[in-house]
Order: structure tokens, then C-alpha cells, then sequence
């Protein structure tokens, strides 16, 4: 498919809405405006398919009017959008719309996901908050930036997690009192009852063990890691403090 095939589409639609188009005009691939008011400019820019050239041709059509649309093609009546919920926010940031042709059997199907609207930035505190605490939870950084997603985190709670696996397997059975005293995080009764990541099992009321789970787990603990862990119950962390 073409860039031409949206065209015609997207000129029934537009004159249908009661438009005067053309297309080509100054680079911009379809304009459209009222004819008693062609200071009202419509652009829409057509691809076979999302792209960063898309996006970067309608940011400079911004230039031209507020009411800058990229339109992209569907094949089929249930067809979606490679990750559209990001792509409409990301549209949604550069006050863009957003048209798709869908081409159904026989016929074709204009349809406006998003119109290029106003823009108001709100800052996520929630989000903004579980990150912060996050960062100020952990004991160390072990994770690089751009690690494939199938890698596990050491996250705050896991890096916890393993602390409280290291200090019982030290001493093979224990209660949570007892870890926090050697050493182990404020959140070690938690940690427990949780098991979070089945590495650890109850062996009687209040007292714990290692899972065969757990044990594997630290077997394959890089050393590095292990050591880190176990000098940090000789300081607590700033949500410990």
C-alpha cells in the first residue's frame, strides 16, 4: 500500500465534513478548510505505516495551524495500532491527532481516534512518589540501565528479600525478631509472610527457613552481590533510619 491509496479516503471524508481540500500543497500532503474561511486550515500527513518521520513531519507542520492530523492505514475490521495506548499519549503531548483508513472488503472506513487538542501537563505525584521511595529503599544499585526484559530486577524489595535469605541460611531456622537482630531489614516479618519469591516456608509458628527455592537462589547469587548485602547490616538504610 501506497501513500496515495489514503488520499481518496480521507478526501470523501473531509469534503464530506463539508471541506475544500488539496493535496500537496507546501509539503503538506492533504489541506483542507472551509471555503468561507481558508484561514482555517486542516493538514493531515499520510504514511503507509507510524514512524518517527511521521511524527517529526507533523511537529513541523504545528508551524501552520493547531489542527495537524497524521493518518496511518488498517487493514481489516480488527486490526490495532502497534502500542496504541502509548502512541495516543505520545499524540497527545505533541497536540496531534490522529486519523486511521480502515480498508474493510469492498469498501473503506474513515475513523478519527484522537483530535489535536490542548495539552495540560499534570505531574504524576503517585508514581513520582513509588519511585523515590524505591531508589531510597534499596541498599545498592546492581542493575544497568538497557538489561533485556526477561532479566530479573534487584529491586528495594528484592534486594531485602535476599538479605533476610542470606542471614537464615546462616543460621538455618529462625524467627523474625531474631533476623532483625542480626541484622536483617524492618521489613523482615513482611518479607516472610509474603514470600514474595518462594524462598522461604514456615517450619512452626514464628519460625522460618530456607525453601530449596531460596537455597537455589543464592547459589547463583553473584558474589559480589552476596557481599554487598551482608556489609549493609552494619548500616540502615535511609527508610530505616
Amino acid at each position: 500500500m501506497v501513500e496515495t491509496e489514503l488520499y481518496e479516503p480521507i478526501r470523501r471524508w473531509l469534503e464530506g465534513q463539508g471541506y475544500a481540500v488539496s493535496a500537496e500543497v507546501g509539503f503538506c500532503d492533504v489541506v483542507a478548510y472551509p471555503p468561507d474561511d481558508p484561514q482555517s486550515l486542516i493538514v493531515v500527513e499520510l504514511k503507509r505505516r507510524m514512524s518517527l518521520d511521521l511524527l517529526a513531519q507533523a511537529a513541523l507542520r504545528k508551524e501552520l495551524t493547531d489542527a495537524v492530523y497524521v493518518a496511518v492505514p488498517l487493514q481489516g475490521s480488527r486490526s490495532r495500532l502497534r502500542n496504541g495506548r502509548a502512541l495516543r499519549t505520545l499524540l497527545r503531548r505533541l497536540e496531534t491527532g490522529l486519523i486511521v483508513v480502515r480498508f474493510l472488503r469492498g469498501i473503506t472506513r474513515v475513523e478519527v481516534l484522537l483530535h489535536p487538542l490542548p495539552f495540560r501537563h499534570r505531574t504524576a505525584h503517585k508514581r513520582r512518589g513509588r519511585i523515590i521511595r524505591e531508589i531510597d529503599g534499596r541498599f545498592a544499585e546492581f542493575d544497568k540501565a538497557g538489561q533485556p526484559g526477561s532479566t530479573p530486577r534487584l529491586s528495594a524489595w528484592r534486594q531485602r528479600s535476599l538479605l533476610v535469605a542470606l542471614i537464615l541460611r546462616e543460621c538455618d531456622s529462625s524467627s523474625p525478631a531474631d533476623l532483625r537482630a542480626r541484622g536483617a531489614p524492618e521489613q523482615t516479618q513482611r518479607i516472610l509472610s509474603l514470600n514474595s519469591y518462594g524462598w522461604f516456608e514456615r517450619l512452626r509458628h514464628g519460625v522460618y527457613g530456607l525453601s530449596a527455592a531460596g537455597r537455589a537462589a543464592l547459589e547463583i547469587l553473584p558474589e559480589e552481590t552476596g557481599q554487598l548485602l551482608s556489609d549493609s547490616r552494619l548500616f540502615k538504610g535511609p527508610s530505616e533510619r
